[in-house]
């Protein structure tokens, strides 16, 4: 359990600083490598929110009793006491003082301590949540852990003196509650001049602190102890005036202004120690520097309420600590001071400026005038606009840092945790103030309001932030800590109400019981915001954010030092306006000021975010289009370099996602440079980043497509997406991220909209060629909603066993396997077929992801179960990425980077199925087995078939002269052995997995062998007896089947209880298993003995029937279906085998017996399958099926009892007996009459005869029509090679081939649809019979049709085929105008064999005419195309004549001998095309022949 763990983990902790303490005791005690006292002084003190915070988490969850969540936080809050007992050993390893390091070390163990029995209360409280007793316990427990905490953080360098000076500050401020005070006994100018002294020296002291926690931990310690000291010497100098005061009124007033001086004393003191602890902290600067203004403020209010000096001193002294303080923003800003934009500063500095410009010349002509209480305003407004402007500097400093590109911006955290610390500091002085027995009753009523405006603060914090996390255990802490809070405070205003109506001692006591439960609240909640995951994440400014924001510092810094030396210098001469020198030295401060303002305000418009960066993306685009045109260049003049590191469907997908990336940065930059400057470089940057990865993955693309088209469209695609980036990069820049530059927004929506528009271009572009990978997006996204379907919720409730669906998995994923092997295949042999084989894989992966996710849910364990599911969700990964690379070579079939990433995907393929197989063998061992033997019975079955059809032809004969003897033993013994196994099997069903998988290994090795030595045993009868061969390798198939079906019933009855339906099916199987063997086992006897063999036979084949017939009787649906026309001519050898059964009866002859039984065998099992598929068909009604189902077993019931009869006559031959064998052959041929019956009702109103001659002609035609529109479709997909074009050439033969060979497949696909038309009209004249009266006739006629249509078809696809090969040129013009006539001549013959019965007249018939015409036409336009093409090409081929005499002759030899060789050839082709059609006219019918002659 987690909670013990981090038990565990505390109390190692623990034991750790016991040891270094001793270690610390005996001065052996060094820092470890790294460590130094800064560095673990800041560990420790960010750690300790942490701590605080996982704390408050763990108290939460353990209150609400949620074990899991508790778990989380004991981890958590174990994990950060580790590091805060690395830091304080750290701590008191680097330190000087033994004492110091000791009592550190004591903290932190005190803490670990606490902690532990915190995490042991908390595990308690799980035992019995809601338990009150328990839950004080834990609540006393958290007390003291927080307590040591806090003592652990005091003991760290400086934090205690820190301590030590508020706790002065406390003590001294307590003067200020006297009732009295007592009378001055110093004059005012004594009293006044001592107040001034002491103010300048606690604002310096202030400053100093506010330094101090800049540099090491003894500065800090130093500073804070001389503020203590200062500030009590200021309340005493504040006391003194007071007592000056001449009423009451001025009196509270001092001593109220002094209350807030102590206030903002210890805000700064409180700011200052956070700052040190945790510097790290979000805001904490400059929460310090708001404190120290905050003294500043307090002090100036008190000195202007108090000092009578001459007019505008105070002023000027005022400014000058105003001045003072403000500088501290200037010292290196990385957060920001103001919500101002970048904008708005400069209005601030260019306002502030002339204001500041005015107030120096007042403050000048004033001091000239004497006019000094307008002189003191002026210096007020002087300080105020100085003040303005070094925040406004501070600002665009810092906006200038974070706009740099290698700059990181904050973020938001999800609370404010100093917003929490200051509620708490507020709430606890407030509760001391209410309890306070010298409270006045306005002060109890004051208290209270703080306390309900700080409360109701922090609820509304707490609700926020429940609303924004998304941490559940943070959510629930939220809302309860509100609920505290409310509670508290609620409790709290009715003791105060109580005690403002009587301010007895007994309602003050009950007012103080009241505070301690909501400062407990309050301190917890505090504690848990404190939480390093919810602050705010600082600025990061890099180095060279720091350098740009330099110059706006430096001249910031310059005006503050002028303008200070100007107020004080001012200030002297309000008081001696006569001296000349001084007024030259006002002159010279003045011009520095205005300089500085100048160098300023010049600084920050040359620092304006973004305008740097603009320049740089704009230099970067440039370069990008450069390179696109390039590459455009190169692409026209066919010499771009294709890339074969990387496939193209790699580089799409590159393409694709930068063009996304670069489509989501348009709003974003459109925004920045509308109003938002701090983010317009980093966008600007990022955009310009993606484009030259656009343009080498768009260039990548280019250079493996095919089509030149496609190639400069998608380069022209992305220079205009480069133009508009351009564009507006160009806007942006002008814009600046200026809100009130509105002439410029226009011109940005304009250039955001373009770039949005070229995005969308490419990005249609790119899709177009992604949906061209034969579709593969759906086939990707159905294996993935297959996939996504494993981890779905509960599964539907399982309708099988884990047996059912293993063995359905095996199946699927053997299918997949294969097809992944195929594929291999197919990337390099025939790339166009890898769609059908990628579609064929998503398929079987739909139905794998269902079953797999059954098998999952029925495994047990469950571990098999997640294993099952895993792997076949991996095996779901492979497939999509098998699915991809086929899309990707369908495009680019010549990429052989792709094949090899194919190959290797179909290879991932092959060894994830590997993978879920063991997986599913490792769930049921010996199911698994059961399926592999199953599998390897399935393949002797086949085997056997292939050895039934060589026995059959005659050719299975023995490889050396030995005798059936010589095997007779063997078999037998095999056979026992075969027994043997079939019992372990079956009662393996019933045992341990390991035992049922040795027997399915044993069963199936030992019909192996069977088989084999069966196998040599029907050879050696040698191939002049093939029947008795048939009749003992039907025996062995007998028993391989009965092994088959039995080892199903053992898988699937495996692990059944006994009354299990599954168990009476096996014991079924297991008889006929020892029925098939005995079968053999006779059979195998009675092979020799020729009186018996074949009576035998006939037992083997009555047993093999019946056992066929319980097959076709049971519920069991086939696999496929098959249509009726099937059935019936099934029944066919039903109608042959019962006459050779009447045959064998009647002769007794014991080879008509063989003969008999090998036949009913085949007749009988291909009947009842047919039957039963036909049945099963979809369009088939339930009572049309039925009466099928029982036809079937009717016919093969009266078979039975024919070949039973046939039986009886050869054991006991009678004439009687003989006699009945017509009976029972009439009952046979009656139940198939009734079976065709059915089989044709099953086919409805539209059923024909599949023999009819007519409706073999329509079919004929129909599929003429089909194939000659499949190769019309091929013709539609050739392009004309390219070639290189020539001057005064024309280029159009080949565009002619394609047009006439398109046009003529188009006429013959009508022509032949319009053949098909006329025939039907015959049948529907009555020309030709539906079942034909004069069968020899019209089958004649539909003879000449079909042998026409094929013809047609055939001469229509070697046309194509030759038009093809023309215009790639692979063949002559000759082979073309050769189809082309031989499309002519076979039109001509499907013409003149619709003439023999048509009516002239008739609709048909003319559209016949019409189509036969046009298959003429464009006929003759291709063979003159061709021909004239060919003797174009014959007269522009040049001779070249030798003139060397001896060439010469030489050359006319080789002329003359080529000419006799085309002549010979000539003469030889035609004796052969006069031979063919010698013999095709001999198969012609009888009308073609006349009406040709």
């Amino acid at each position: 359990m987690e909670i013990d763990s981090a038990l565990n983990t505390v109390q190692t902790l623990k034991n750790e600083l016991q040891d270094a303490k001793m270690a610390a005791i005996d001065g052996q005690l060094k820092p470890l490598p790294g460590e130094t006292l800064e560095k673990c002084a800041q560990d420790l003190g960010s750690t300790s929110k942490a701590v605080g915070s996982s704390m408050a988490q763990l108290l939460t969850c353990a209150a609400q009793g949620n074990e899991h969540y508790t778990g989380v936080a004991a981890r958590e809050t174990a994990q950060a006491l580790k590091t805060l007992a690395q830091a304080a050993r750290g701590v008191a390893a680097s330190t000087s003082d033994p004492a110091a390091a000791h009592a550190m070390l004591d903290s932190a163990r005190d803490v670990m301590e606490g902690s532990a029995m915190l995490i042991q209360e908390a595990k308690q409280a799980l035992v019995a949540p809601g338990d009150a007793e328990s839950q004080q316990r834990l609540a006393l427990v958290a007390k003291a852990v927080s307590h040591s905490l806090n003592n652990c953080v005091n003991c760290l360098p400086g934090q205690k003196d820190v301590d030590v000076a508020l706790k002065s500050i406390g003590e001294s401020s307590k003067k200020l509650l006297v009732e009295s005070l007592p009378p001055s006994s110093k004059s005012f100018q004594e009293a006044q001049s001592e107040l001034n002294q002491a103010a300048a020296d606690l604002n310096q002291s202030a400053g100093e602190v506010v330094h101090a926690t800049r540099g090491q931990s003894g500065e800090l310690a130093a500073a804070s102890g001389k503020f203590s000291e200062d500030f009590d010497e200021f309340l005493d100098a504040g006391i003194e005036m007071a007592g000056q005061a001449q009423t009451k009124e001025d009196q509270i007033q001092v001593i109220g202004n002094l209350k807030n001086i102590s206030m903002a004393s210890s805000k700064l003191l409180l700011a200052a120690k956070s700052l040190s602890v945790d510097p790290g902290a979000p805001n904490a600067k400059n929460l310090l520097a708001a404190a120290a203004r905050a003294v500043t403020e307090s002090i100036n209010q008190l000195i202007t309420l108090c000092t009578q000096q001459a007019p505008g001193q105070k002023e000027c002294d005022n400014a000058l600590r105003e001045l003072e303080t403000v500088k501290e923003m200037l010292e290196n800003p990385n957060e920001p001071v103001s919500d101002l934009s970048y904008f708005d500063c400069i209005e601030g500095v260019m306002e502030n400026s002339k204001v500041l410009g005015e107030a120096m010349a007042g403050i000048s002509q004033n001091a000239k005038t004497g006019d000094l209480p307008v002189f003191g305003e002026c210096v007020g407004v002087a300080s105020k606009a100085l003040c303005g402007l070094t925040e406004a500097a501070a600002q665009a400093a810092y906006l200038v840092g974070i706009s740099d590109p290698n700059s990181q911006a904050g973020q938001q955290g999800l609370v404010d945790p100093i917003q929490f610390a200051r509620a708490n500091q507020a709430i606890q002085m407030a509760c001391q103030n209410l309890v306070d027995p010298a409270s006045s009753p306005s002060q109890v009523l004051s208290a209270a309001t703080i306390v309900a405006k700080h409360t109701s603060a922090l609820c509304n914090a707490c609700r926020i932030a429940s609303s924004k996390t998304t941490n559940p255990v943070a959510k629930r802490h939220f809302v309860q800590s509100a609920k505290e809070v409310a509670n508290s405070t609620a409790n709290l205003v009715k003791t105060i109400k109580a005690l403002d109506g009587d301010f007895s001692e007994d309602n003050r006591n009950k007012c103080r019981i009241a505070t301690a439960p909501l400062i407990e609240a309050v301190e917890n909640l505090t504690a848990f915001a404190s939480n390093p995951e919810f602050v705010s994440i600082p600025a990061q400014i890099s180095t060279e954010g720091s350098h740009a924001q330099e110059p706006i510092l430096t001249s910031a810094r310059t005006m503050l030092e002028s303008s200070s030396s100007l107020i004080k210098t001012a200030r002297s001469l309000a008081i001696n306006p006569k001296d000349p020198s001084t007024w030259s030295v006002l002159a010279g401060h003045s011009h520095t000021v205005s300089e500085s303002i100048k160098s300023l305000i010049t600084s920050i418009r040359d620092k304006a975010p973004g305008q740097r960066e603009c320049d740089h993306s704009i230099d970067g685009i440039n370069k990008c289009i450069r390179d696109i045109e390039q590459a455009s260049l190169a692409a026209v003049s066919q010499n771009l370099a294709t890339r074969d590191d990387i496939s193209v469907e790699a580089l799409q997908e590159q393409l694709t996602s930068v063009v996304q990336e670069i489509g989501h940065l348009i709003d974003p930059i459109a925004t920045a440079a509308r109003g938002e400057a701090a983010q317009l470089g980093h966008k600007v940057t990022q955009l310009a980043s993606y484009f030259e990865p656009l343009v080498l993955a768009a260039v990548g693309v280019v250079s493996k497509l095919l089509s030149h088209q496609q190639q400069m469209n998608l380069l022209d695609q992305t220079k205009t997406l480069a133009e508009s980036a351009l564009q507006m990069l160009y806007a942006a820049k002008e814009g600046g991220g200026n809100p009130k530059a509105s002439h410029t927004h226009d011109a940005i929506t304009e250039a955001a909209q373009l770039m949005k528009e070229a995005v969308d271009d490419i990005m249609v572009t790119l899709n177009e060629a992604a949906s061209e990978v034969g579709m593969v997006g759906n086939m990707v996204d159905s294996i993935a909603e297959a996939m996504s379907k494993l981890d779905e919720g509960t599964p539907p409730e399982p309708k099988g066993s884990f047996v059912d669906y293993q063995t359905t998995v095996v199946k699927y994923s053997k299918a997949i396997a294969v097809t992944a092997q195929e594929m291999m295949t197919k990337a390099v042999t025939n790339p166009e077929d890898l769609g059908g084989l990628a579609s064929q894989m998503t398929t079987d992966y739909g139905h794998l992801a269902f079953q797999g996710r059954m098998a999952a849910a029925t495994a047990e364990p469950e571990e098999i179960g997640f294993q099952i599911r895993t792997r076949v969700q991996e095996l779901g990964h492979s497939c999509i990425f098998l699915v991809q690379k086929a899309g990707a070579l369908q495009i680019c079939p010549t990429d052989s980077y792709t094949k090899r990433e194919l190959i290797e995907c179909a290879r991932a393929v092959s060894e994830k199925v590997s993978l879920v197989l063991s997986a599913l063998q490792a769930g049921n061992k010996g199911t698994q087995a059961c399926i592999t033997a199953a599998s390897a019975v399935s393949g002797i079955i086949a085997d056997l078939d292939t050895t039934i059809m060589f026995a059959t032809a005659g050719t299975l004969n023995a490889e050396n002269n030995e005798s059936f003897a010589d095997h007779r033993e063997n078999i037998l013994k095999t056979a026992k052995a075969l027994v043997e196994d079939t019992k372990l099997l079956v009662s393996g069903a019933a045992s341990s997995q390991e035992k049922l998988a040795q027997a399915a290994q044993s069963s199936a090795s030992t019909i192996t062998q069977l088989a084999e030595v069966v196998k040599l045993g029907a050879a050696s009868l040698g191939s002049d007896d093939p029947e008795t061969q048939v009749v003992l390798i039907n025996a062995i198939k007998d028993v391989a089947k009965a092994l088959s079906d039995l080892i199903g019933a053992t898988k699937g009855a495996a692990s059944k209880p006994a009354d299990d339906p599954s168990m009476y099916q096996l014991k079924g199987a297991a008889k006929v298993m020892v029925t098939n063997v005995t079968s053999l086992l006779k059979t195998v006897k009675a092979v020799e003995d020729e009186a018996t063999r074949g009576t035998r036979a006939l037992e083997a084949t009555i047993e093999y029937i019946k056992q066929e017939l319980t097959v076709f009787q049971s519920k069991e649906v086939p696999e496929k279906t098959s249509s009726p026309e099937e059935s019936i001519r099934m029944t066919k050898g039903i109608t042959m085998a019962t006459a050779k059964a009447v045959a064998a009866g009647n002769s007794c002859r014991q080879e008509d017996v063989i003969a008999t039984a090998n036949l009913s065998r085949k007749a009988v099992a291909d009947m009842l399958t047919a039957c039963k598929q036909a049945s099963y068909h979809h369009d088939v009604s339930e009572e049309v099926r039925a009466r099928a189902l029982r036809y079937g077993t009717e016919c093969t019931l009266g078979y039975l009892e024919l070949l039973e009869h046939v039986l009886a006559i050869l054991q006991k031959p009678t004439p009687e007996l003989k006699h009945q064998l017509a009976a029972l052959s009439k009952r046979v041929a009656s139940a198939v009459t009734e079976l065709i019956q059915s089989a044709e009702a099953m086919k409805g109103t539209e059923w024909v005869d599949p023999e009819d001659p007519t409706v073999i002609a329509e079919t004929e035609l129909l599929g003429a029509a089909a194939s000659i529109e499949a190769a019309a479709k091929k013709l539609e997909q050739l392009k004309p090679r390219a070639k290189p074009k020539q001057a005064d050439e024309t280029l159009d033969f080949e565009e002619q081939i394609l047009e006439a060979a398109k046009s003529i497949a188009a006429a013959t696909s009508a022509l032949v649809k319009s053949a098909s038309a006329a025939q039907r009209e015959l049948v529907a004249q009555g020309k030709v019979g539906a079942i034909p009266a004069n069968a020899a006739d019209d089958g004649q006629w539909s003879q000449g049709l079909i042998s026409a249509a094929r013809m047609v078809a055939a001469a229509t696809s070697s046309l194509c085929e030759a038009a093809n090969a023309s215009v790639q040129g692979h063949a002559s013009e000759e082979k073309l105008i050769s189809s082309a006539k031989q499309v002519a001549a076979s039109t001509a013959q499907l013409l003149v064999a619709c003439k023999v019965k048509a009516d002239q007249d008739s609709e048909a018939m003319r559209r016949l005419q019409a189509a036969g015409n046009a298959v003429k036409r464009a006929s003759d336009n291709l063979v003159r195309a061709a021909q004239k093409a060919a003797f174009g090409k014959a007269d522009d081929d040049d001779v070249v004549v030798k003139t060397k005499f001896v060439g010469g002759i030489a050359q006319i030899i080789a002329a003359q001998e080529e000419m006799l060789k085309k002549e010979r050839e000539l003469e030889e082709a035609r004796k052969k095309l006069a031979q063919i059609r010698q013999q095709q006219y001999k198969f012609l019918p009888t009308e073609l022949r006349e009406d040709e002659g």
